[in-house]
């Protein structure tokens, strides 16, 4: 049984990860650390007389320690810097420890399609060679589109994008029980889907490398 004065704290991080999602996110790995942080703060009060090792345990529930950012993940995002260079792809680190590929739509999907762009081929080429030099990571693919259109339409569509991805990369050698996709449809914008410039912007598929603690 939980003890009365718990509550109130749980309340609070349960709050905390309620709050997590914002209207644009450009960067939605946030919330895992939010998530994480509530996950310590119970974790601490849980374990009482252990606070360390209670803010441990609840910090592992939430997420914290899943990635590791370990001297190959930073060699690759060297090596995709280069191989992006000037192509408009950004190539970040995210607060988790993630390797994320932003593309946007110009060298990737056009309008209405989930057929790969010829400009993104030889990027995702170059992709899959690090990947395969890289066994222990795994790659999570999220398609997105624009405001424009209905969600029956920008749903199965953003799936499809990310689909078509992870088919290239298979088809260049990387294991299919690697690579996860997911779509969010337009409920993920970046920038203002009242413009035509940011309607481009939030038309993108976002890639995700990551390699797993040994904890895990």
């Amino acid at each position: 049984m939980l003890s009365r004065p718990l509550l109130p704290l749980i309340a609070a991080a349960l709050t905390l990860g309620g709050c997590a999602s914002s209207k644009y996110d450009p960067n939605p790995t946030r919330d895992t650390a939010i998530g994480a942080l509530a996950g310590a703060a119970v974790g601490a009060a849980v374990h009482g007389s252990n606070r360390t090792h209670g803010a441990l345990v609840g910090a592992a529930v939430a997420g914290i320690g899943t990635y590791i950012w370990s001297s190959q993940m930073a060699k690759q995002k060297q090596q995709m810097e280069a191989a992006t260079a000037g192509t408009g792809v950004q190539v970040t680190q995210t607060p988790d420890n993630q390797l994320k590929l932003e593309v946007p739509s110009d060298i990737s999907f056009a309008t209405g399609s989930a057929q790969l762009a010829p400009g993104l081929q030889p990027i995702l080429t170059r992709f899959a060679v690090t990947l395969n030099e890289n066994p222990k990571t795994s790659v999570r693919i999220v398609g997105h589109t624009d405001s424009s259109g209905s969600d029956a339409i920008n749903e199965p569509l953003s799936v499809n994008r990310a689909a078509s991805v992870r088919n290239y990369l298979v088809s260049q050698g990387v294991a299919a029980d690697r690579i996860a996709i997911d779509g969010r449809g337009s409920r993920e914008p970046i920038a203002d889907n009242a413009t035509a410039e940011g309607r481009a912007r939030n038309r993108r598929v976002d890639i995700y490398v990551a390699e797993r603690s040994s904890a895990y």
